[in-house]
């Protein structure tokens, strides 16, 4: 099988368009900007887009911290597919890019969005922190768990909170208070951790109506456009039948 990425054609001049608003300047308005660039050799969005910055636009708005897909910051439509900025390489797309900010979060300006708010909101609400005994004794070592057991909670905890699969959710495009996949993925996690005393009831709670597991339409467009390849699928459906168990 041959998994090598095809080789940019050499001197391939890009046109990126941009969907560019301030939300916080009264004289702003959306519109889309067009900008020309020479493709360079293992050239990235990120790459592109501060070079964007650098030569043509210094406003220009967009998120970045670690550059290698792990903080999640960098998300946006990549020709109206949600993805990661630092971890798109231009070679995989044609000489013209359009790039928008993810839907469904709070607008900050030009590709950057407000997910922070988002996820605090959604963790509060679910309250995705391990609830134990106020009674356990934390000088007394923790109980060994079952390595495939430790592997599976990893597994979940490889979420960056990148909000991408929000953004590729019609659902949640819908009705802003469904805690869409990157929630459900989390409420997997932690009904699997023998360290969390809560039981099925407690989750129905919190997760057993239509702003939570009833409520996805099963399009899997998170599973998608994940860009850790977490099986979202498998955990929607693990939750539907603990849930429809306890309904």
């Amino acid at each position: 099988m041959n998994t090598e990425l095809p080789s940019a054609p050499p001197g391939r001049r890009l046109t990126f368009h941009i969907l560019r608003h301030n939300p916080r300047d009264p004289d702003s308005h959306l519109h889309m900007a067009t900008y020309e660039l020479d493709e360079a050799p293992g050239m990235t969005l990120f790459i592109a887009l501060n070079a964007i910055r650098d030569e043509y636009e210094p406003s220009l708005q967009f998120d970045f911290v670690c550059r290698a897909g792990i903080c999640g910051s960098c998300g946006m439509l990549i020709d109206g597919r949600p993805g990661l900025a630092c971890r798109t390489l231009t070679q995989t797309l044609g000489e013209e890019i359009t790039l928008a900010p993810l839907p469904a979060f709070k607008l900050i300006g030009d590709l950057s969005v407000d997910t922070g708010r988002w996820m605090r909101g959604m963790s509060e609400r679910l309250e995705t922190w391990v609830h134990g005994r106020e009674d356990r004794d934390l000088d007394r070592l923790e109980d060994p768990m079952e390595p495939t057991l430790a592997e599976e909670i990893y597994e979940l905890d490889r979420c960056i909170e990148c909000g991408c699969c929000v953004a590729a959710c019609g659902t949640a495009l819908m009705r802003e208070d469904f805690i869409g996949a990157v929630g459900l993925n989390k409420m997997a996690r932690f009904r699997l951790d023998p360290r969390d005393d809560r039981t099925d009831e407690d989750y129905f709670e919190l997760i057993g109506d239509d702003d939570g597991v009833f409520g996805c339409m099963t399009l899997l467009g998170c599973q998608d456009v994940c860009p850790k390849d977490l099986s979202l699928q498998t955990q929607i459906a693990f939750l539907r039948r603990r849930m429809i168990a306890t309904g």
